[in-house]
Parts: structure tokens; C-alpha cells; sequence
């Protein structure tokens, strides 16, 4: 029976069960591409006691966050601007000045770093992939190139803000890592984390953001518990509207004099409100799922079958975990398109889709196309605003399929 990576209980439930599948980030060469490919279980359980939903750990995370991982934070604007609003905030509410030390921890390419050192503050990035960390180091921002964790957190210099978005779902090791934030931080200081919301996951069916670099699945009522188990409180929380509904929550040492706000209660009733205190509201997750998977191909199919073209928008991890567990390919999606020229010219992990420069769209002006990255579907519109003049329109899948 396998056991809870927090607490160690048994783990008897099943959330989701997306069949088999390949690491979502592991874009394919031409070369690789004719090869054969690793499928891992891609099951999810709930543990009854925390209510930690996770995956089981077939691969280690050294295998998934790689020398080469294609992963770039930067090539999203929204995200940029996401980023820099948040270091304007938190640079005011927190007094940040020359003399603090911010550490950021799966620090990527610098996007967030950089609005830091505008402001003339210490800064120091942990990043485990070389090939991100290399463009922030080129660009002047001080990265450690290393998994995050205790022993990382003990010898780093003592911060007075951490802040890490989406990362805490990527930890194997969730104790190791929490009590890395414990050793690193200053006694009054504060660590921001930002995840996507269970409660949305679980609300919205947004089952595409489950996948093998995803290991735990968070909700307030298992991140207060995660963090007591290390002496530490969360004394405030934000909801956010990235990634299809997330939270930020603040957090600091139990002895800190820093006070716990309303805000914690607010989200926390949410929770309860829809049930996220009983395993019952978890392991009926699945039909919920599946229903989607049958929607999703109809209209595809149905599409398909009136002799109209479907192209692809944003080679994301989101929508290779959703092409993969639907039996997507090319006989219902041309091909994919995307900024990042890490991934163009290179192949979807599993369903061989071939991701191409967005131009391929001006042409083969084709009849719609799909956006994979839903949760940034308002600025993929407008930069294809210039899809009107032959009438495309456009598809979503999340939380239901949908023709915008």
C-alpha cells in the first residue's frame, strides 16, 4: 500500500486516474521522436488524514528537471506582469530596502529576480536546471544552480523575504523542502508561495494540470498542517486569478510576532463549504473527469467530421497531459504552435504533434485552434487578433469544452 509523502499514512483513495503518461516538459527531436518513449501511471490518490492529494513516485525529479528543461517563465507577458505587480506589493508591504535579502526558490530564467534587482536588493535565485539558471546568470542575476532542501536552506544566506510561484506541487520531498524555507528565513522574515488552488482543480475540472512534475496537489487546509509540522504559521493568504485560480499564501515562524489575518478563516471556510474536509468530495473526482474526456473528443470530432482544420496554440504542459489522456494527435490537431523557440521544431511528448513558430498559423489559416494553455486564453486572443480575417475561431476545453 503506498504511503502519504507528508504524513505517512496509507493511501486508500483514488483522486484521479489519467492512464499512462510521458514527462509533459520532455519535448521531442525529430530524432527522438522515432523512438520509444518512458509512460509513467499517471494516478493521483487523496490521503484521508491530511488530505494531501499526490502522485506516486515512479521517477525521481533529477529524471523530469533536467539540463535541458524547456521550461521558460519569461515567454509569457502576462506572467511578467503578474510578477513585477507582486514585487512592487510585496516590496512596500514588507519594507524592503538595499539592505534586505530576497531569495527566490525555482528561480527559472530570472523572471521574477529581475524586478528585485531594479530595486537595488540583494538577490539570490535556486534553480535545478541549468539551462534556465544559464539565461539568468547571463542577465546578472545570482543563481545556485541546486535542488532546493534542508541542507540547501542551512548554508544560503538568511532571508528576509522567500517567495517561490508553482513549485511546491513539483517537491517530492515536501518535509525537506519546508524545512529548508524554516533554516533560510530570518526570524521575523516572510516566505511567499504561490500554487494552484485545489479547491479550482477540484471546482472547475481543471484535471490538466495534473501531471508526472506535479507531485502534490494543495489545498489551505493541508498547507496550514504542512506548516505547523515545521514550527511555522500562515498568517495571511491571497486568491489569485493565475493558473486558473491559485493562492498566495504568507507565511513566517511560529514565534514571529507577525500576526494571523481573517483572510486565513475566509479561504479556509471555502474549503469546507464545498467539502474539501472529507475524503468523499475527492475520490468522486474522477467521473467528473471523464465526462470532460468524452466532451472534448465529441466536439473535435464533430469538428473534424465537417472538414475543418484544428491547430494547436501554446505547446503546454497542461495540454499534453490533456492530448495524451483524451488519445489526441494528428489526426484531430495538425499541429502546435509556440513562442518559446526551445520547443518549436520539436514534437508533443506521447501524442507527436509537431510544435512549429506561431507564424505556421498566418500560412495555413486554419478553421479553429485550441488553446492549450487555457488559464492565459484572454492574451493568446489578442495576439491572434489577426485570426478574424478568415473567421477562426477559437477552442477551449477547460472547464468545459467549449467554441469561443
Amino acid at each position: 500500500m503506498p504511503k502519504c509523502r507528508f504524513c505517512g499514512a496509507e493511501l486508500k483513495n483514488k483522486f484521479a486516474d489519467l492512464n499512462m503518461a510521458p514527462i509533459v516538459n520532455d519535448y521531442l527531436s525529430k530524432e527522438r521522436a522515432n523512438k520509444s518513449e518512458v509512460y509513467y501511471p499517471l494516478v493521483t490518490y487523496v490521503c484521508d488524514e491530511c488530505k494531501l492529494v499526490q502522485t506516486l513516485d515512479f521517477n525521481a525529479s533529477d529524471e523530469i528537471f533536467t539540463e535541458d528543461y524547456a521550461y521558460f517563465s519569461s515567454y509569457s507577458t502576462s506572467w511578467l506582469e503578474h510578477c513585477k505587480r507582486y514585487v512592487d506589493m510585496i516590496t512596500e508591504r514588507l519594507n524592503l530596502t538595499s539592505e534586505s535579502h530576497v531569495m527566490e526558490v525555482a528561480s527559472n530564467d530570472g523572471y521574477m529576480l529581475q524586478y528585485f534587482k531594479e530595486k537595488n536588493i540583494s538577490i539570490l535565485g535556486v534553480e535545478p536546471c541549468k539551462s534556465v539558471a544559464d539565461v539568468a546568470i547571463m542577465k546578472g542575476i545570482n543563481t545556485l544552480v541546486e535542488f532546493f532542501g534542508t541542507e540547501i536552506g542551512k548554508v544560503v544566506p538568511k532571508a528576509d523575504l522567500i517567495c517561490m510561484c508553482n513549485v511546491l506541487a513539483h517537491v517530492p520531498d515536501i518535509n525537506d523542502f519546508v524545512q529548508g524555507i524554516k533554516e533560510s528565513l530570518k526570524p521575523e522574515g516572510t516566505v511567499t508561495i504561490e500554487f494552484p488552488h485545489l479547491l479550482n482543480i477540484i471546482k472547475y475540472n481543471q484535471f490538466d494540470t495534473i501531471y508526472l512534475e506535479h507531485y502534490s496537489y494543495i489545498s489551505l487546509i493541508f498547507a496550514i498542517k504542512l506548516f505547523e509540522a515545521h514550527d511555522m504559521k500562515i498568517y495571511d493568504v491571497e486568491e489569485l486569478p493565475t493558473h486558473g485560480g491559485s493562492l498566495r499564501i504568507y507565511g513566517t515562524h511560529k514565534s514571529s510576532k507577525i500576526e494571523v489575518l481573517p483572510n486565513v478563516q475566509k479561504v479556509l471556510d471555502k474549503e469546507i463549504e464545498i467539502g474539501m474536509d472529507k475524503v468523499e468530495t475527492y475520490t468522486k473526482y474522477h467521473e467528473q473527469v471523464k465526462a470532460t474526456k468524452r466532451s472534448i473528443l465529441s466536439l473535435l470530432i464533430d469538428i473534424k467530421n465537417q472538414g475543418k482544420s484544428i491547430v494547436a496554440y501554446g505547446a503546454a504542459a497542461k495540454g499534453n497531459t490533456l492530448f495524451n489522456y483524451c488519445g489526441i494527435g494528428t489526426d484531430l490537431i495538425d499541429y502546435s504552435v509556440d513562442l518559446n523557440p526551445h520547443k518549436q521544431n520539436t514534437y508533443l511528448p506521447g501524442c507527436h504533434i509537431p510544435v512549429y513558430h506561431p507564424d505556421k498559423i498566418k500560412e495555413t489559416k486554419p478553421d479553429y485552434i485550441f488553446i492549450a494553455p487555457w488559464n492565459i486564453k484572454d492574451e493568446i486572443v489578442k495576439q491572434l487578433e489577426y485570426t478574424k480575417s478568415w473567421g477562426a475561431k477559437f477552442i477551449v476545453a477547460i472547464p468545459e469544452a467549449q467554441v469561443m
